[in-house]
């Protein structure tokens, strides 16, 4: 019964990270669009997070955890799953006008897309909480539950939002109605729970791998922010001043502030 409420936890936890993506369409409710200085900003909010995150959570604990080489190979196995992903899915990439016509074999494409950029987000959420019930938590809602999870939870939290909102710039553009903007933000995070469940089920029960864990959900993510959200930053930004290269960094530097007051705790 305690494993099932655990899980249940869990998934929880990576639910509301996927709902928090869907915050980021509700600007489209009240305005026509974004502007690219404003776009680039949200682009570096969101790098600033993830690499805090991952930095000040995800490698800090692994440490505590294992060997500095147990955290690079476990980086490595992150990075690696990433890019492979990537090889296989992208030359069938579907562009987002798709989604309102998609068959199901679309749609299963989309969501293995989808599922390269958020499922390692869901496994950095359920290794936070491999000591969930342990001592050294924090009392909340009848569980013991680790520090970092909390944060990791916030923190991914807080990054989706910016990344819900990059993914309705352009179906907006389509004319796609603002309660469909929602829904197609929640689910570009729909693996996140999974992930989440999947991560935490085996690191709980083979901590030997806990160290491993923390490094691979902190190289996929790392490496997604250095592949994927900054170059498509300075590309939103290639027509604003200096290329958009200082509201990036001034992106990047709020994300790292808003995380700074987490990483202390």
């Amino acid at each position: 019964m305690a494993l099932l409420e655990n899980l249940a936890l869990v998934f929880v936890a990576g639910l509301v990270t996927a709902l928090a993506t869907g915050l980021g369409a509700l600007p489209f409710f009240f305005f026509e669009g974004i502007s690219d200085r404003r776009n680039v900003i949200l682009w570096g909010l969101s790098s600033g997070i993830m690499i805090s995150a991952s930095l000040f959570g995800l490698v800090d604990e692994g440490l505590a955890e294992g060997t500095p080489l147990q955290i690079a190979i476990g980086m490595a196995a992150g990075v690696g799953l990433v890019v492979i992903a990537h090889d296989v899915l992208m030359d069938a990439e579907i562009e987002p006008r798709q989604y309102e016509e998609a068959d199901f074999k679309k749609l299963v494409l989309i969501l293995g897309i989808l599922t390269v950029h958020s499922f390692p987000e869901g496994v950095a959420i359920g290794v936070s909480f491999a000591d969930l019930g342990l001592e050294g938590g924090t009392e909340l809602l009848g569980f013991t539950i680790p520090v970092l999870a909390i944060f990791m939870t916030i923190a991914i939290s807080i990054h989706n939002i910016p990344e819900g909102t990059a993914i309705s710039i352009p179906l907006r553009s389509m004319d796609v109605a603002n309660w469909k903007l929602v829904w197609w933000a929640v689910f570009s995070s729909l693996p996140q729970p999974i992930g989440a469940i999947l991560a935490f089920g085996f690191v709980r029960y083979a901590r030997e791998f806990l160290p491993y864990g923390f490094g691979f959900a902190a190289g996929a993510m790392i490496y997604l922010v250095l592949t994927e959200f900054v170059p498509e930053a300075l590309a939103i930004g290639e027509r604003l001043p200096h290329g958009g290269k200082p509201d990036l960094a001034a992106g990047i530097g709020i994300g790292v502030l808003v995380m700074l007051p987490l990483a202390v705790i």
